[in-house]
Formats: structure tokens, sequence, C-alpha cells
């Protein structure tokens, strides 16, 4: 049986984020320029998203230094 992949806890406060600005995964990965399998790497930690982050912090208007902290 398959463990279920569970969310880091910056992808808990983007999916959060996401909800309240009513965006989905695919229109934020399409504005931080990457695929939406990738974005899902980072939210789940399969990748770090370093490289990404200022962008998803700037887009959905969250504290760049609280996500690195949480990172």
């Amino acid at each position: 049986m398959r463990k279920k992949r569970q969310l880091t806890p910056i992808g808990k406060a983007v999916k959060k984020r996401l909800i309240e600005v009513g965006k989905t995964h695919r229109q934020l990965a399409e504005e931080i320029g990457t695929s939406e399998q990738y974005l899902n790497s980072i939210l789940y930690g399969a990748r770090s998203g370093r490289n990404y982050l200022p962008k998803i912090a700037r887009i959905l208007e969250l504290d760049l230094e609280n996500l690195q902290m949480i990172a």
C-alpha cells in the first residue's frame, strides 16, 4: 500500500493562499514559469523550489521571509 504524500508547511501555506485568492495550481505554475508537476513537487517537498519561492511569495502576496523560515 502506497503512503499518501503530505503537503509541506510551505505547501499548506501556498494552498491556503491559492484558495483565498481564487487561483489554481495551474495558474500559479504558469505565472511563476514552471509546470504544474514541478509546482506540486515543491509543495510536496520533492523539490526545494528555492528559485521559485520569491515569485510565489510575490504573486500570492505572502511574506518571503516566513516562507523561507518554514521551508
